[in-house]
């Protein structure tokens, strides 16, 4: 099991439940593994979705962004001295 125990309670608590199997036939019957297969499916979907709209977005932002700066023209030429008298 990969399981990354950060200190000694949790590298125990992962030796205890990696040896634990869970062999319960009634509970393939509570859910129906198509409709599971189907919503897994549209999180999956929802989740792409929501990626490339952040991506879509980031890009928007920096367009308007780049398009909103105003350069400035700078004079960097030192100012001349003046002679004492």
């Amino acid at each position: 099991m990969a399981v990354g125990a950060k200190d000694k309670i949790d590298r125990e608590l992962v030796k205890k439940y990696a040896k634990l199997k869970m062999d319960n036939p009634e509970t393939t019957k509570l859910v129906d593994s198509q409709k599971m297969l189907s919503a897994m499916n549209d999180y999956a979907m929802m989740q792409r979705s929501m990626i490339d709209m952040n991506a879509k977005l980031k890009n928007i932002c920096s367009d308007v962004t780049s398009k909103s700066v105003v350069y400035l023209k700078l004079n960097f030429n030192p100012p001349k001295m003046r002679r004492s008298k």
